[in-house]
């Protein structure tokens, strides 16, 4: 029996949320990509942005560049991109120019969303290549990993905080 196509795109968008894990447990806001082709994944990537303090470190930007060096071209025609959070401005610029098909995302991003939620670079008609888009894949799970991050993040930096008026009241 063959697979739905929903049903490879959540196999798929799993390999991204075990990417966005690795990015957790080194600290890293979870967020993590892949790139398929011809049933194959071709690349993997998470966000590094803190570690490699780079600005432009972003998973889809990794996953795009580890993906034209495997197959040797700058374009990347018919692949699908799988991520767990909606593509900024930046990396929809990317994905646009690498001529990715196909960009499948996990958790809508309601201050930098560029595939549909702010807006939608992606299927820009003024530009000479358009995506095609589906959102929401394991939207759910995806952006359980990004607030369950932002909770702890929150959390260890007022225990610093209340640690600092501590010792400051000494």
């Amino acid at each position: 029996m063959d697979k739905s196509q929903e049903e490879i795109d959540q196999m798929y968008m799993r390999l991204a949320i075990n990417e966005a894990i690795k990015a957790r447990e080194i600290g890293e806001v979870p967020i993590g990509a892949i790139i398929v082709k011809d049933d194959e994944v071709i690349s993997t990537a998470f966000n590094l942005r803190e570690s490699e303090k780079r600005a432009v470190a972003h998973a889809e930007l990794l996953a795009i560049d580890r993906a034209c060096k495997k197959v040797d071209s700058w374009r990347l025609e018919g692949a699908t991109l799988y991520v767990t959070l909606e593509p900024c401005a930046m990396c929809s610029g990317a994905i646009v120019l690498s001529r990715i098909h196909r960009v499948v995302f996990g958790a809508a991003d309601p201050k930098g969303g560029c595939a549909g939620t702010l807006m939608n670079l992606l299927q820009e008609e003024r530009f000479n290549h358009q995506c095609d888009v589906t959102a929401g894949i394991l939207a759910e799970e995806c952006g359980e990993l990004l607030t369950s991050f932002f909770q702890q993040l929150r959390k260890k930096k007022k225990e610093h905080k209340k640690i600092q008026n501590m010792e400051s009241d000494l």
